[in-house]
């Protein structure tokens, strides 16, 4: 017998359909997209116990420096995978390369979810 992960046929051929449609409490929400900016932070969303804090545009990161972290100014995004889009429209995600007072960083946790920009600064070669 093969795995039927993902497929859409049963074991006898026939067709798999969904048993339902999300809920509405179920469904998703528009991304985060975390400017380079004055900091705003809006009211948390929480449910059950934890909390988070939607970063809308922040200028602050903490970056890690051979062990230690310092707060550095964000200046400008350099580059980011996720979207190339993203480096002109100044928005910060991780992985994203930032340039800070304390040279070229990549973000290490999620803005838009955490609320804060933690980093790691990059060796410039």
């Amino acid at each position: 017998m093969k795995d039927q992960g993902g497929s859409t046929r049963k074991r006898t051929g026939g067709r798999l359909r969904h048993s339902r449609k999300k809920k509405k409490h179920e469904l998703g929400r528009e991304p985060t997209e975390t400017t380079v900016g004055e900091t705003r932070l809006p009211t948390t969303d929480s449910r059950g116990n934890t909390q988070k804090i939607r970063a809308l545009s922040t200028n602050v990161a903490s970056v890690a420096i051979d062990g230690e972290t310092v707060e550095a100014e964000i200046t400008d995004v350099v580059e980011n995978d996720a979207n190339p889009n993203y480096v002109r429209r100044n928005i910060v995600t991780k992985g994203a390369l930032i340039e800070t007072s304390e040279g070229t960083a990549r973000v290490t946790s999620r803005p838009g979810q955490t609320g804060n920009v933690n980093a790691v600064l990059v060796d410039d070669e």
